[in-house]
């Protein structure tokens, strides 16, 4: 698994109860190298300008996501999970996707302070 890509695993969610879905893997963090990853949800209405990010039927990387429907990937929903934790791999985002959304992260927390 690389950053970029596509996972399924269980997160809690707003009931408490746990559910599979898809999440984005975001980058590891050591010393441990656990996996940062972020929810991703077919729930549109729910982004958050500025920070969230619509995965498109029509973009280009959709296919290779391995979502089946217009997704939201809501960077603010964030989960630090060790690599057994996840059920495989569905897809992958591309590059520059990756990039502006821990940009997007970055420039949140930078603000929040």
């Amino acid at each position: 698994m690389k950053p970029g890509d596509v996972l399924l695993t269980s997160l809690p969610q707003g009931d408490g109860a746990q559910k599979a879905r898809p999440v984005l893997f975001l980058c590891r963090v050591p010393p441990y190298d656990d996996f940062l990853v972020c929810g991703i949800t077919t729930q549109l209405d729910n982004a958050v300008d500025s920070l969230d990010e619509v995965v498109a039927r029509s973009d280009p990387d959709f296919l290779s996501s391995g979502l089946k429907t217009a997704s939201l990937i809501r960077v603010a929903y964030l989960a630090l999970l060790p690599a057994t934790r996840f059920k495989g791999r569905i897809g992958s985002v591309a590059e520059p996707r990756r990039r502006r959304l821990l940009t997007a992260l970055a420039t949140f927390l930078r603000n929040t302070i």
